[in-house]
């Protein structure tokens, strides 16, 4: 996507064709500071601190920090220490676990020496693999977005709501939940987002609309708990967004808040879509919600905050009374009858099993 007339991408290899670069997405919106990772424990550190973050981009950054470590310890000890320790980083995210999953396999029958550029061939792979399966996810939505703007006559503006950020920072490029946005408004749709500011950690707020701002997309920022009057007044014709995991059945897990966005745009009519690539959908997983590990995060997210100070300084502050607790559950899981449609790569159907399995017939094959 592009940041201010330049494309981009959230992961690259460095001109020395070996280390990797990120953006620091902890520094955004007020900063944008790129990082080099040379290390696993790099990589892993860039997943939990979350400089990268987003299903998608976790899976390809852990994927870079499988090549890292083959650099540095190429053994089936290196291999396997490798693999735990990126993937103890971030439990919700089956992303991670599939990424880990395809390099291992790559790597597990190559002799020691051939195994560090086997993996950076996979890294890269499963990088331009995502960014066509998010673009294509654009194309999938674009006729969603199009139904929707036809069924108002086409007259006004289409109004979407989305929530977390699910564009091109949590993915290599083009974005799931904003791919169709994007596309929409490349394509001349007059769209307007609703950016939920998304508490705790203000993803909205600070990476979709910076993101949506630097590609020129018309958006209002607003506080999480105003998406179900906006829902009251008409003013959502449509929810998009992406998802962490989604199981066999269609439920869907997603940042903390999710759930009752889903819940206000049922009671009011208003369709409530869900973008995702297929690796992020977890096949192992059927009717049983409660088995997605729901990570639980430092509970200093929700009693601190931290933005730029009149002067430009960035300060971080806490909101809460000294001495209480806070509790910080960093996910959500959406029911499948909740959920409107299913937006993939191969094309939209409904959260069911037999929808997934349309798209999808080599997995229920399985």
């Amino acid at each position: 996507m592009r940041v201010d007339g330049v494309h981009r991408r959230t992961i690259w290899l460095d001109p020395d064709g070996w280390a990797v670069g990120i953006i620091d997405q902890t520094r955004l919106p007020h900063d944008f500071v790129t990082t080099r990772l040379e290390t696993v424990d790099a990589a892993a550190h860039a997943i939990r601190a979350m400089l990268v973050r987003g299903a998608p981009l976790i899976g390809a950054t852990a994927a870079y920090g499988m090549a890292l470590a083959m650099r540095a310890d190429p053994s089936d000890a290196g291999l396997a220490a490798a693999r735990a320790g990126l993937l103890a980083t971030r439990p919700t995210a089956v992303n991670l676990r599939w990424a880990l999953d395809a390099v291992c396999a790559a790597l597990a029958p190559q002799p020691p020496h051939a195994r560090a550029a086997v993996a950076y061939a996979k890294a890269a792979a499963i990088c331009d693999e995502d960014a066509a399966i998010c673009e294509a996810i654009g194309d999938q939505g674009l006729a969603v977005f199009q139904g929707a703007w036809d069924a108002k006559g086409g007259r006004g503006t289409l109004n979407i709501l989305t929530h977390c950020n699910a564009g091109w920072l949590a993915t290599v490029d083009w974005g799931t939940a904003l791919a169709p946005v994007y596309k929409a408004h490349d394509a001349g749709l007059p769209v307007h987002v609703w950016v939920d500011e998304t508490r705790p950690r203000n993803q909205g707020a600070g990476l979709t609309a910076w993101e949506l701002g630097r590609h020129g997309v018309p958006h209002t920022v607003i506080v999480d708990n105003a998406g179900g009057h906006l829902m009251q007044r008409g003013l959502v014709d449509l929810c998009i967004t992406g998802t962490d995991r989604t199981t066999a059945n269609g439920d869907v897990c997603n940042k903390i808040g999710t759930y009752l966005k889903a819940l206000a745009a049922h009671d009011n009519g208003v369709p409530f879509h869900v973008a995702l690539p297929s690796p992020t959908i977890d096949w192992t997983l059927t009717g049983d919600p409660s088995a997605i590990p729901i990570e639980e995060r430092d509970a200093a997210e929700v009693t601190d905050i931290t933005g730029r100070t009149r002067d430009g300084r960035i300060e971080t502050v806490t909101v809460t009374p000294a001495g209480s607790p806070a509790g910080n559950y960093a996910f959500d899981v959406t029911p499948a009858r909740l959920v409107t449609s299913l937006i993939t790569e191969r094309g939209v159907c409904p959260a069911t099993p037999e929808g997934l399995a349309g798209l999808f017939p080599e997995r229920s094959a399985a």
